[in-house]
């Protein structure tokens, strides 16, 4: 493939950088400087859901042959219904079947243990969340972030307030002013996470969070480790797809 094709694919996929997970403290000061809070990133996300050559492609079929496409993607009327209860006791459901399902084989193995063990462990926060935000020692290191970024000329109570107010920014300031509101987002987020380094705010946020899902292993240990473990295979299996397809 050459360069101009290289160019193509980049402009229609996020790359590996882009596609990191932002958490609620951001240390990476780089990252930062590049990305902002991942506004751009965001929006380039929506326009490649938006142009995405699946959708694309479906839109122009058939009714009838529309109704086969959907039926090879997730299984139609053959597909089967997965449910999962979360951690605090709710039920989620979802379906699944044909290629979708297939796909989720390779990667995960069977996906009925994947979808009620995901559901288990990312539902884990409904549990502790409160009592997180209100642990002394997260508070204490949230503000000294705070102080941190004070003396930066930002004043923010905590890093979610300082996203709030950049998107809202960026809302008003619109398309027309979007380099300037990437401008500020840029320093904002820089300017949050060499705090986040500077008071550890990171490290303490993920130590306590460690605490706190650590007090619920007696009750979702298995399904927490089973999760991890999934988790880990499918990633070095999609590493191995898509360098056999390089």
């Amino acid at each position: 493939m050459n360069r101009k094709g290289f160019s193509y694919w980049e402009d229609r996929t996020l790359t590996l950088q882009e596609s990191r997970p932002v958490r609620y403290v951001q240390d990476d000061v780089a990252w930062a400087r590049t990305y902002g809070y991942g506004g751009r990133i965001d929006a380039k996300g929506a326009r490649l859901h938006e142009h995405n050559p699946n959708t694309t492609y479906r839109r122009s079929l058939s009714p009838s042959r529309r109704t086969a496409f959907d039926t090879a993607l997730d299984g139609g009327d053959n597909a089967r219904m997965l449910t999962a209860s979360l951690p605090n006791g709710k039920e989620i459901q979802k379906i699944i079947g044909g290629c979708t399902e297939e796909a989720e084989r390779t990667l995960y193995g069977d996906p009925a243990v994947w979808f009620r063990t995901s559901k288990t462990a990312t539902g884990l926060n409904l549990l502790y969340g409160a009592k997180l935000m209100t642990d002394r020692e997260l508070t204490a290191a949230t503000k000294a972030w705070s102080r941190c970024m004070k003396q930066a000329g930002q004043h923010y109570k905590d890093p979610q307030a300082a996203r709030d107010a950049i998107r809202a920014r960026t809302s008003q300031l619109g398309a027309a002013r979007a380099d300037e509101a990437f401008t500020v987002e840029r320093k904002t987020a820089v300017a949050d996470a060499t705090c986040a380094r500077k008071t550890s705010l990171r490290a303490i946020t993920a130590a306590r969070e460690t605490h706190y899902v650590n007090r619920l292993r007696d009750r979702f240990g298995k399904d927490i480790d089973t999760y991890r473990q999934i988790g880990q295979q499918a990633y070095d299996r999609a590493v191995r797809i898509v360098a056999e397809r390089d």
